[in-house]
Order: structure tokens, then C-alpha cells, then sequence
């Protein structure tokens, strides 16, 4: 009997991990990505070479306007993407790239979807190890997203038993960067493909990674401390 699972799959280097770890586990993978109005738009681009590459049965891009409330600098052309921040200012409360409630909108479409598939299992790549402070990352978010699921849809409210109940996969969640990448390496993920940088640089031969916000940083160090040769096309450095 087949497998049949939603990831939501960004472009970036940690949904293109959680997508190859989902294929390995022998699912059958509906790939789900959003147009919401942020600047990094570019990602889709990614997310579809991404699909490609590792394989999906379908690959939907859902439009959502996140634009129309603004309050982060992904969303909002008021708010500027911060720059050459260091690790402990990184580290330091819930930064203006956060997007309000953007992983709860992006789960409740992940949950529609799998009850139209039958799929019991929605993956996603949350991380709450190398991260930058966002609320809707943390286990215990997710922990309570599944039980909210459980609760409010009919494949949660008729399961027999725990294998029919939806299940929030976040496999990693708990890994450093280093380790996603090295695993992520192990599954063949083609990082070249994928795009993390908040804030996109025009070049003469497309866009370029800023080198500088916080996504930029975090996947940089990734690469070092995984003893892996970046791919990313930096503006600068």
C-alpha cells in the first residue's frame, strides 16, 4: 500500500532535505509551495527545480497575500531585511523577518490538501536548532498544530487508530545545519538548486544571495561546519 504525504517545500536547503528524507521513507510526495508576496520570490523558482529533481507526484503553488497585512521585512517594503548581524544578535528575541502566523496559514493549507489525497502525514522543514527565533519552529508548536488537526478534520475525527491520524513530520527540527546538510548530501539533495537569502541581489546573470541577512549567515556556516563546498551564488564574498 502506498504512502501519500505533503511537504511543504519552500526551495529552500532545509524543505529540500525534509522532501528527500520523505522519498526515502518510501512516500508518495504532493509537493506545496506559496506565492505569499514576499520579496524572495525567487524561491519558487527554486522549489520547482527542487520538485524536479528529487521527485513529486504534483507540485501545486498556492497564492496567498500576505502583503495585505505586512509586518515583516519578507512582506513589507517598509521594513528593511537586516544585514551582518552576529550570532548573538541572531540569537536574540523574534526578528522583523518573522512573518505573522505564516507556518499556521501554510499548515491549514498543507492539512486541506492531504485530506483531498488521503494523506496522513504533512512534512515539514522546521527547525529549532540553527534558526532564527521564529515562534511557529519550536517542537511544541507543532506538537500542538497536530493536535489541533486531529480535532478539527474528518480523516482526524474518524481515525480507527494511530496509524490513521494525521501526523506533523518535522524530521528536522532538532538537527544543526551542519547535520541537515550532511544528511541532505547522503540523499543526493542537489543544494545548487535551492535558495535561502531573504533579501536578493540583481546580477548580469540572475539573481545573486546577499551574502548578509541572517538566512544568508545560517546557511553559510552550515556549509563550513559540515565540510561541504557551498554552491550558493553570493553578490559578495
Amino acid at each position: 500500500m502506498t504512502r501519500a504525504a505533503v511537504i511543504l517545500l519552500s526551495g529552500g536547503l532545509d524543505s529540500a532535505t525534509v522532501l528527500a528524507m520523505a522519498r526515502e521513507q518510501g512516500f508518495v510526495c504532493h509537493a506545496l509551495s506559496f506565492r505569499y508576496g514576499q520579496r524572495h520570490g525567487v524561491e519558487l523558482q527554486a522549489a520547482r527545480k527542487v520538485a524536479e529533481a528529487i521527485g513529486t507526484a504534483s507540485h501545486r503553488i498556492v497564492d496567498v497575500d500576505l502583503r495585505a497585512f505586512g509586518g515583516s521585512a519578507l512582506t513589507d517594503d517598509g521594513i528593511a531585511v537586516p544585514r551582518g548581524r552576529d550570532a548573538a544578535e541572531m540569537s536574540e528575541g523574534i526578528p522583523v523577518t518573522y512573518v505573522p502566523a505564516r507556518n499556521t496559514l501554510f499548515l491549514s493549507y498543507g492539512l486541506a490538501l492531504a485530506e483531498v489525497m488521503n494523506a496522513r502525514s504533512i512534512f515539514v522543514g522546521a527547525n529549532a536548532v540553527d534558526y532564527s527565533g521564529y515562534p511557529d519552529c519550536r517542537p511544541e508548536y507543532l506538537q500542538a498544530f497536530e493536535v489541533m488537526a486531529n480535532l478539527a478534520t474528518r480523516m482526524g475525527v474518524e481515525a480507527k487508530n494511530d496509524d490513521e491520524r494525521v501526523r506533523i513530520q518535522a524530521p528536522i527540527v532538532s538537527l544543526s545545519k551542519a547535520d541537515i546538510i550532511r544528511e541532505g548530501v547522503r540523499l543526493g539533495v542537489d543544494y545548487s538548486l535551492t535558495w535561502s537569502c531573504y533579501d536578493p541581489q540583481p546580477a548580469k546573470d540572475g539573481p545573486r544571495a546577499c551574502g548578509g541577512c541572517d538566512a544568508c549567515q545560517i546557511r553559510r556556516k552550515g556549509f563550513i561546519d559540515a565540510g561541504v563546498d557551498d554552491p550558493t551564488r553570493y553578490i559578495t564574498g
